[in-house]
This record gives structure tokens, C-alpha cells and sequence, in this order.
């Protein structure tokens, strides 16, 4: 029988909380929920030392019994006999889980028990499932268990920490192999410690976590690629602005976040005025104070403001991972303001925007974009049906004349508007959620914002929220993965270095320096002591595109030797050619 592989992956988890029972005998037990990629299990193994050489031990055990061919026997028990047996069984996490479905209204409470061929119950677990018939019926071959975890109970961190065990599961052997593959090329490609090595950022325990400093190798590639996004904002009818990091609490209580998202905002309190603030957390709430201190009519409708402005959330401590999850956060902002009518338009710009971007880094393939729009319960949404069916609408038809790959996903649309997020996979497959167009209702009318329509009235402007690379720091983290620290050329911190192979030959090694960098090519110069050989090496090590070996032949015909660390390529080239070369490969943002 064939099942889907959540079902699989939900029967493993309680296949491994058997195996954990019946190696632990005082484990107790939380919850084990099939997730994407694979499943895991909360346990709390009380005074026991856990350490994660004892997977192979359950994983062997997780075999064994899915040779026994177990079955899967679903039952029910009312609640507060559920509640006994459970008290019974020496388990207080299902204890408290049973008592907050009781406290929720639930009248039952389900189990599953493994039931071996002899039919001894072998194993009970309070569980939703559902499951597969029989243990036998799950090939042992397509999962893997992977690694520990620490992760607070309800994740609430005044709770018990417990033991989470992380496991893959895939529909086939060959599935989970390629996945084993990507992670294996993954922690080649790891950001943090290609960011340690080549010297692009820097984390410091004094500073603070998730407050990452850019290094200057690492600031010439935030740099470029901001620069970039404003080269393709520039000519589109965008505006820059600046907007300070606080603001008054004031601010949030007119945007709706104060109560809502102070949890995650930081405050402060200025040392002589003693006046109470908080670092904003979005830039938003500011642009609504740029648009109101204007008097706009239909004839200047768009204005679109653009802002590549740091905020700032409180992350917690044990999410943050080098670039990609921070607490100091440089969002390549823009907020345009419109009239509902002119919502496909700027759709379509910023789609092509979008496009452009990606191109360029050699993402658009494979990409898919999520149209998020309203579920059946209208209720949860601000505006009414008029203008919620006009953005959608708006959405979709810009997705369509933009030959995007979308689908559309029912209820995921924001409580203020319907949005398009942007998927792509990186070098290895993997998928992240980077561009979003986010249309908004809610902000406008908070800040009672207006222009003046053809009738003379007063009107409403739809906000329109678009980030294309998301996050500065994060969408640096990915691209270091996706080109495993080798960038395009435009992008990469030194474009050359010269290796001059003797002393002799640094005269002519230091006119060729003085050129490239006349030329506007990132360049060094290693005049160090060491012999050819590791010289090359060194420059390798760092990733550098072209290595240009001098010698005397070189210096006679004014020439280079070129070695492309990317092809491993080698070739003499003269001078004032190499230089058009790479102007050229630097103006056309190759790959």
C-alpha cells in the first residue's frame, strides 16, 4: 500500500520514540511531528548523559523493529481516563498536552500501540497519527537519523530543555541519498566558516550575537550589490530616502505593531533626556511619516521611496547563524505608494526588477513564486471585497503577463493584502524565500494617509511593500554558499592577484598593478618571500579569479600569465588585453 510521506515520516517518529522507550527506559516522553525533509522527537532523558554517538544504537533498534512487522492499532480513551493512564505510565509531557486538549474541549484522546505478530503490545504513545498499517511496510533503507538538538518545551525558554533528535525520511533510498549529497556539499559551502577564511566578516562575542561586522573584503560585496539594486531602481521613478533607527513609541501605536511586536523590538532610553525609545524594527512606520508630510493629487501618484536602511529585531539567541539569521538587519527597502488602478503597473516593474536581479546572480531557474491570497473566513482580513478582489486580481494578472511560475496559495495572503513571494534554489537545491511584493491596506488607513483623486477627494493610496533581495546580510550568506565563496567577478573582494616568480621581476609586477588598478580592477600584489608555488597557492586558497604570473617572458612582451581559478584555464595574454578582458566581464556582470 502506498502512503504519503508524512504518514511515513510520522510513523517513524513514534517508531523511534520505541526504540529511544525501550534503550531508555526512564526517558520521557513530548512530541514527535513529521516535518519537512524528515521527522523528529522531543524526549527528556533526565540525569542521562545523551550524546549523539548513541544514534546509531536507535537507529539500528528503528530497524529491528521494522523488520518485527508491528502493527499500528488506533484507539481512544475519554479524556480524563486518558489523563489517568497517562499519569500511570510516569509521562507528565503527555500529561500536561492531555490536560490542555481537555482545557481546549476535547472530549477523547487518541492512541496508537505497536502491536507485535504474537500480539503483545510492544509499544503506546499518545499520537494524532495517523500511520502505516505495519511496521514492515516502511523501507528501513529510506530514512537516516541526523543529529541532537536542544529545544525548550512548548519552545517557551522558562520551560524544561529536552533532547530533540532529528531524523530524514524519504520516499526512496535514492531520494534520501541525494539529500545526504546536498548536505554534505552544504557544509563545504558553509558561509560561516568561508566567511572566517576569506576574511568577509567578522562575529564578535563583545559586539554581540547576531550583530555581524563587515570585514572590508566582505564590505565590497554588500557594497556591490547594494549599488546594484539601486542601479535598477534608479531609472524606474524611485526616490532615496533616510529614515532615523528610533523612533517614539508613538509611532507603533499609530502602525499597530506597539502590543503586537514589541516582543521582538529593542528599547532605549536616552542617558541626559531620559526620553524613552525604540530601534525600529521596519522601516515602514517611517515612509507612512514621509508620504503624510506632503499634499499629493493623482497626477504624482506613484511615489515610490527606496531605502537600503538597517533594522533591528530581537532574535532569539539560539536562531541566530552567522549572515543569515541576525539581529541587525539591512533590508534593501522601498515602499511605493498608488492608486489602486496603477497596482498592476508597478507590479509588473518591480517583477522586472526582480528578474533582472536574479538573472544576475543565475537563480531564475527552477524559481516558483507564491500568490498568496484570502481563505473562506473574510474576517481575518482588513478591506473589503471590492478592493481585496482588485489587488489579487492585480497580482495575478501581472503574474501572468510576466510569465511568472506561480501558484496560487489560498489563505496565505498577509491580514492587510495579498502578496507574491519569490522562491529560488541556490547552487546545491536548496530553496529560499528571498523577493517579496506585499500589496497593504492596513498602514494607509492607520495614517489616514490621501491625494487628492480626479474629483477633487480625498483618497486612499494602496501601499505596496517590495524587498528584492530581502535582507543585505542574509542574501550575502546565501550567495557566499550558492558560489562557494568563488563570486562572478563583479562581485569578488580581489579580481587579481599578481605573482611576480622572483624578485627580479617586481618592477614589471608592480606597472602591471598600477594599471589594473588605474583600470578599476581590485587588485594585490604578493611581493612576499615565498617561492612560486605557494604563492599560487595562497591566491587559490583565497578564491581569486585571475592569477597573473610574471616573469621574464612576461615582462618582455608586456604580457601576463593567466590562470582562472574558476576553469583552470591557463593562457599568455598581453597586458591591455587582459585589462579590456575584465573590464568587460565586470560591466556585463558575468556569471
Amino acid at each position: 500500500m502506498s502512503y504519503p510521506i508524512s504518514t511515513t515520516r510520522h510513523s517513524l517518529a513514534h517508531i523511534m520514540a520505541q526504540a529511544v522507550k525501550s534503550l531508555y527506559p526512564d526517558v520521557k516522553l513530548a512530541i514527535g511531528p513529521d516535518i519537512e525533509n524528515g521527522f523528529y522527537y522531543d524526549f527528556d532523558f533526565g540525569e542521562v548523559k545523551f550524546e549523539e554517538a548513541a544514534l546509531k544504537d536507535i537507529e539500528k533498534k528503528m530497524k529491528n523493529i521494522i523488520k518485527q512487522n508491528q502493527r499500528f492499532e488506533h484507539s481512544t480513551m475519554p479524556v480524563d481516563e486518558a489523563i489517568k493512564f497517562l499519569e500511570s505510565k510516569g509521562e507528565p509531557y503527555k500529561v500536561e498536552m492531555a490536560r490542555d486538549l481537555k482545557a481546549s474541549g476535547e472530549t477523547e484522546i487518541g492512541f496508537y500501540r505497536n502491536m507485535t505478530q504474537q500480539g503483545a503490545e510492544a509499544f503506546v504513545d499518545m499520537c494524532r497519527g495517523p500511520h502505516v498499517e505495519k511496521t514492515i511496510e516502511i523501507d528501513e533503507n529510506t530514512f537516516k537519523l541526523d543529529k541532537i538538538a536542544g529545544a525548550y518545551w512548548k519552545g517557551d525558554a522558562a520551560n524544561q530543555m529536552l533532547t530533540r533528535i532529528y531524523a530524514f525520511a524519504y520516499e526512496t533510498r535514492e531520494e534520501l541519498d541525494a539529500h545526504l549529497k546536498m548536505l554534505e556539499e552544504a557544509k563545504k559551502r558553509d558561509h560561516r566558516i568561508l566567511g572566517k577564511k576569506l576574511k568577509l566578516f567578522t562575529i564578535s562575542d563583545l559586539v554581540g550575537a547576531g550583530l555581524p561586522l563587515m570585514q572590508p573584503k566582505g564590505m565590497i560585496i554588500r557594497q556591490a550589490i547594494a549599488d546594484y539594486l539601486w542601479e535598477l531602481h534608479s531609472d524606474r521613478g524611485y526616490d532615496r530616502v533616510w529614515t532615523p533607527h528610533l523612533a517614539k513609541e508613538a509611532l507603533y501605536e499609530c502602525s499597530g505593531h506597539a502590543g503586537h511586536y514589541m516582543d521582538d523590538m529593542f528599547s532605549v532610553k536616552g542617558g541626559s533626556s531620559g526620553e524613552g525609545f525604540y530601534v525600529k524594527p521596519m522601516n515602514c512606520p517611517h515612509h507612512m511619516q514621509l508620504f503624510a508630510d506632503n499634499q499629493f493629487s493623482y497626477r504624482d501618484m506613484p511615489i515610490r521611496y527606496f531605502e537600503p536602511a538597517t533594522v533591528y529585531r530581537d532574535e532569539k539567541s539560539g536562531q541566530l547563524s552567522g549572515l543569515t539569521r541576525v539581529r541587525s538587519i539591512t533590508q534593501d527597502d522601498g515602499h511605493l505608494f498608488c492608486r489602486v488602478d496603477q497596482i498592476k503597473a508597478e507590479v509588473s516593474t518591480i517583477v522586472d526588477i526582480i528578474k533582472t536581479f536574479y538573472t544576475t546572480f543565475g537563480l531564475m531557474e527552477g524559481y516558483w513564486v507564491s500568490l498568496s491570497v484570502r481563505g473562506e473566513d473574510k474576517s481575518k482580513y482588513l478591506g473589503g471585497d471590492d478592493v481585496w478582489k482588485i489587488a489579487e486580481g492585480a497580482l495575478e494578472e501581472a503574474a501572468k503577463d510576466n510569465g511568472l511560475n506561480y501558484k496560487r496559495m489560498e489563505g496565505e495572503a498577509a491580514f492587510y493584502g495579498p502578496k507574491l513571494d519569490f522562491m529560488f534554489k541556490d547552487a546545491i537545491g536548496r530553496e529560499w524565500q528571498l523577493a517579496t511584493i506585499q500589496c497593504d491596506f492596513n498602514l494607509p488607513a492607520r495614517f489616514e494617509l490621501s491625494f487628492v483623486n480626479t474629483a477633487g477627494e480625498k483618497e486612499r493610496p494602496v501601499v505596496i511593500h517590495r524587498a528584492i533581495a530581502g535582507s543585505l546580510e542574509r542574501f550575502m550568506g546565501i550567495m557566499i554558499e550558492h558560489f562557494a565563496g568563488t563570486f562572478p567577478l563583479w562581485l569578488a573582494p580581489v579580481q587579481t592577484v599578481i605573482v611576480p616568480v622572483s624578485e627580479n621581476f617586481l618592477g614589471y609586477a608592480q606597472e602591471v598593478q598600477t594599471a589594473l588598478k588605474k583600470a578599476g580592477i581590485r587588485s594585490e600584489l604578493d611581493d612576499s618571500n615565498d617561492g612560486l608555488n605557494k604563492k599560487v597557492r595562497n591566491a587559490e586558497l583565497s578564491h581569486t579569479n585571475y592569477i597573473l604570473v610574471i616573469g621574464e617572458k612576461e615582462m618582455i612582451e608586456k604580457s601576463v600569465a593567466v590562470r582562472n581559478y574558476k576553469t583552470k584555464e591557463q593562457s599568455e595574454v598581453k597586458l591591455d588585453a587582459f585589462i579590456g578582458m575584465i573590464q568587460e566581464e565586470i560591466a556585463e556582470k558575468k556569471l
